[in-house]
This record gives structure tokens, C-alpha cells and sequence, in this order.
């Protein structure tokens, strides 16, 4: 689909500000947003992980500001992937699981089992959609992907459709599935393979440094998404052994790993068997996987500083959804933080995010500001300033003030809407966080569980049936937020029998 801009100039892309003659000369920002993929809240050193090494994002943290209290917009990749690019909720969008999802796989084993069926969703992010990209190329940027897409099921969705001039592997794979997987060959439609070993994330370090030195003379929009740490959990051998060195003299061996049966899978209709919990970061593969991403980031912060491009470019790190820890290997721990990806519980949503650049005020400093991935899209554009695009952001609020330094800032309700069941033992849910508390409902069954996050992260004590009517008030506000954006929900499965199952 051919869309038209017209090009502002670029004198008018003064940092906060409009066109005048004092602002004239100066350049605009770069921006590169870098996204992990099942990245945990802890699964960084600045973020408390004594296992994981991520020297060049913890050095990144202290030049910048750390956040405590960014959260994705979705348990799983795809939805998250969108509210990023198109400043609205998944739910609004309906693209609501990840692409293709579980029940294209688990059909029939579904509709023997489960109280709820999932509704159907987008397999393509809509075309119609006003994409981040779209906005900063309407601003004089050339914009770039670089990695992980998972946007889309077909190849007319896919970046360079969506407002990206330069897209380097980003298709509709949601994880390595070339011969090699991590390694070339990596029969991406998008990335012609390379020599035999080489490694996918220092494959794409390695085009985003070059994207940097091609266009650094004018300003550049670089969406760069790793495939780290997705399964399949595959690294250097040099780096393994590193950790498999510091696994021993940790003495992780001695330590339990795993909670063979987590309390919150019980209700949900798959064995409980089946998932597990990982407990402590020891995984030493996952562990050589992040240092082989925070490797790259160093790469690309190196190259910045080579162009003299760092202090004026924006650096934004986030990840798509909660880390690994209930299945497929469990992967990571998120403690102390309960449950991981899949699930509606903060080990699914809450992520690790830092922001570094012109318009963050001061160094090294830590915000509990709430915000969600919706609010990527018009923060960056405030921060280049570019103008805002409310009628397609609609979920968004800019938190440009939190990083100027400035008092108040307060973005309201966050929301989610999950009406699937993912492979990683969770259930149909949505929730609300409102100020300090936050409300889950599941789909299955009608049940709520109400959480004070302030004294409470690891949401252990239900406050539902102490605090009915707190529970029952952000319960009428989540169900006017739903008919909002017209969440389409599950249906109850006509060929369920509990006395069966």
C-alpha cells in the first residue's frame, strides 16, 4: 500500500520545540529503539541479576534514566510488537496473540479441554495503521528495521510496508528457524545468510553498526529488534564456557532450580506437569545469549561514538514481554516477581527499560513513572519534535516530562487484554493497574485477584475479598475500557463438560 508525506524541513525538528531562528541550527536526534525478545525484568545486572553480565546496558543506565515500572502491552511478542509500532492497545488493534498463536496448532486438543475458546485476531498488523515509522519519515528521518519483526503472517506486511525505507530480516518469523536457527544458514526471506557459524545476533549488531555509517549525515530512525533470548536457547561456544565457569564457582548446583508445580497454573486446563518454574538465573546458554546482545549494543553504542553521533542520538531499551520461566526449558527466573511470559502476572509484563539521550535530564537516576509500550510511539516523536499524532496514538501519553526531570507526570489506567491461552501455562485474562493496585480477571471462569504493587511485587496476597469494592470499581472501569476499544473476547466452548475434563 503506497501512502504519500509530505517532508517537513528539517530545521523545523528542533529537540522540544518548533520552528524559530534560535532553533534553526540545530540537528535533529537520531533515535534507535532496541528490542529484546523474552527478556526479564531481573535479566539484567542494573536491574539486580548477579549471574547475567550486561556491562554496556548497565553503563548505558548510568548515563541515562532506568525505569522500574515499564510495562508491555501484552504477555507475548506479536501484540506488544504492534502497540509499539502503532501507539494502540493490542486489543484496539485486534492483534491480540502472537502470530500465528496456539490454537492454530492445539485446535482440536482445545476444544476437548477448555471452558473458553480464543476469538479470532488480526495475523497482520492493518496497513491502514499510521505506524511510528510512517510519522518519523513524514519528519525528514530514514527509518530502519533491523531484526525481529513478528508483526504479520503474510510477506505485503512486512517492514518496508509499514513505513520503513531499510528492512534487514525483519519478516513474519517469530523466532531463528533456519537450518542453523542461530546460526547460518538462517533462511530468513530478509537476510541472505552469511559464512558458515556466524551468529544471527552479531549478524545484525553488525548491519545495524553499518545502517549508523551509511546514513550518518542525516537524522535515522533505527527499530532494532533482536531475536535474544527466544528460544531456541543456542550461543558461542567461548561465551558458554564463560559462564559454565562462573556456574561453578557460584556453586548454582547446589541451589533448587525449578518449582515443579506453580500454585497459578493449577486452574488452567493443561497438566500442570507440564510447567515448571525456574527459580534461580543458572542457565548458563541464556546467560551467554544476553551477554552476546549487550555485546552488540556495545558494538552499536561504539560506532555512535566513532561517528560522533552518541550524544545526539536517542538510545530506547525494552523488551517485548516477560521472561521465559515456565516452559520450554523455563528458561530464566523472574523472581521476585510471580510468573513469567504468558502470563497477566508482573513477571509477564513488567520489563526492563532505559532511555539515554538529548532531552533526558541528568544521569544515573531510577523512575517508578508507570508507562506502557503505547507510549513509545508519541514520546519519541515530543522528544524529536515532531508533532504528536493523537488520532493514531490513542493509547499512548508521552512521558517526554519524566525525562526532562519535571514533577506530576501521570499517564492513568494501564490496561491488557489477553483472551488466549499461550504455551506457557497462563489463562484467557485481562487487568488494569490503577495507581498502586492492579486487577486481573480471568476469562474462564469470572474470577478476579486484587494486588497492592506497592507492598506487594510478587502479588502473593489477594486483596479481592477484602477490598470488594475497590475490586468491583476497576472492574466497571476495565469493562468500559474493553467496550472502548471493542476487545473481542473468548466464548464459552459448547463441548466442554468440567465432570469430563
Amino acid at each position: 500500500m503506497k501512502r504519500t508525506y509530505s517532508l517537513l524541513s528539517l530545521s523545523c525538528l528542533a529537540l522540544f520545540g518548533s520552528c524559530s531562528p534560535d532553533k534553526a541550527e540545530k540537528t535533529p536526534p537520531n533515535v534507535i529503539f532496541i528490542l529484546a525478545d523474552d527478556l526479564g525484568w531481573m535479566d539484567l545486572g542494573c536491574y539486580g541479576s548477579s549471574f547475567y553480565e550486561t556491562p554496556n546496558l548497565d553503563q548505558l543506565a548510568r548515563e541515562g534514566v532506568r525505569f522500574t515500572n515499564a510495562y508491555a502491552a501484552c504477555p507475548v511478542s506479536s501484540p506488544t510488537r504492534v502497540s509499539i509500532q502503532t501507539g494502540r492497545y493490542p486489543g484496539r488493534v485486534h492483534v491480540t496473540d502472537w502470530i500465528p498463536g496456539k490454537y492454530a496448532y492445539t485446535k482440536d486438543l482445545m476444544q476437548k479441554i477448555c471452558p473458553v475458546l480464543p476469538p479470532d485476531y488480526n495475523y497482520n498488523m492493518p496497513l491502514e495503521e499510521v505506524t511510528i515509522a510512517e510519522a518519523m519519515k513524514e519528519g525528514g528521518y530514514k527509518t530502519i528495521h533491523v531484526g525481529k519483526w513478528h508483526c504479520c503472517a503474510d510477506s505485503a506486511y512486512y517492514p518496508q510496508d509499514q513505513g520503513y525505507d531499510v528492512n534487514i530480516g525483519g519478516c513474519n518469523m517469530g523466532s531463528p528457524r533456519g537450518d542453523g536457527y542461530y546460526f547460518s544458514p538462517y533462511n530468513n526471506p530478509m537476510l541472505p545468510d552469511g559464512p558458515e557459524g556466524e551468529y544471527l545476533t552479531d549478524r545484525l549488531g553488525d548491519e545495524c553498526v553499518k545502517q549508523i555509517r551509511e546514513n550518518k549525515d542525516k537524522p535515522f530512525f533505527i527499530n532494532m529488534d533482536f531475536y535474544q533470548v527466544h528460544t531456541p536457547l543456542m550461543a558461542k561456544e567461548e561465551q558458554i564456557r564463560y559462564f559454565q565457569a562462573k556456574y561453578d564457582r557460584m556453586r548454582l548446583d547446589t541451589l533448587k532450580t525449578f518449582i515443579e508445580h506453580p500454585d497459578y497454573v493449577d486452574k488452567q486446563p493443561f497438566p500442570a506437569k507440564l510447567f515448571k518454574e525456574r527459580i534461580v538465573q543458572s542457565n548458563v546458554v541464556y546467560a551467554a545469549m544476553i551477554a552476546s546482545m549487550d555485546e552488540n549494543i556495545g558494538k552499536i553504542i561504539k560506532e555512535l561514538k566513532d561517528q560522533g553521533l552518541y550524544e545526539n542520538t536517542i538510545i530506547m531499551f525494552m523488551s517485548d514481554n516477560g521472561g521465559l520461566s515456565t516452559s520450554e526449558g523455563s528458561a530464566t527466573s523472574n523472581l521476585p516477581l510471580r510468573g513469567g511470559k504468558g502470563h497477566m502476572y508482573e513477571g509477564g509484563i513488567r520489563e526492563p527499560f532505559i532511555v539515554y539521550g538529548p532531552g533526558v535530564k541528568g544521569k544515573g537516576w531510577v523512575t517508578d513513572a508507570v508507562i506502557t509500550s503505547t507510549d513509545f510511539y508519541p514520546t519519541i516523536l515530543e522528544m524529536t519534535g515532531l508533532p504528536a499524532k493523537p488520532e493514531q496514538h490513542l493509547d499512548g501519553k508521552s512521558f517526554a516530562s519524566v525525562l526532562k526531570g519535571e514533577e506530576g507526570f501521570d499517564r492513568g489506567s494501564v490496561f491488557w487484554h489477553y483472551p488466549h491461552y499461550p504455551n506457557q501455562g497462563g489463562r484467557p485474562s485481562g487487568a488494569i493497574r490503577s495507581g498502586n493496585y492492579k486487577l486481573i480477571e480471568f476469562y474462564d471462569n469470572g474470577e478476579m485477584e486484587l494486588y497492592d504493587l506497592s507492598k506487594d511485587i510478587g502479588e502473593k496476597h489477594d486483596l479481592a475479598k477484602e477490598q470488594p469494592e475497590l475490586a468491583n470499581k476497576l472492574k466497571v472501569e476495565f469493562d468500559q475500557w474493553c467496550k472502548d476499544i471493542d476487545a473481542s473476547m473468548p466464548t464459552k466452548n459448547p463441548a466442554f463438560h468440567p465432570s469430563v475434563n
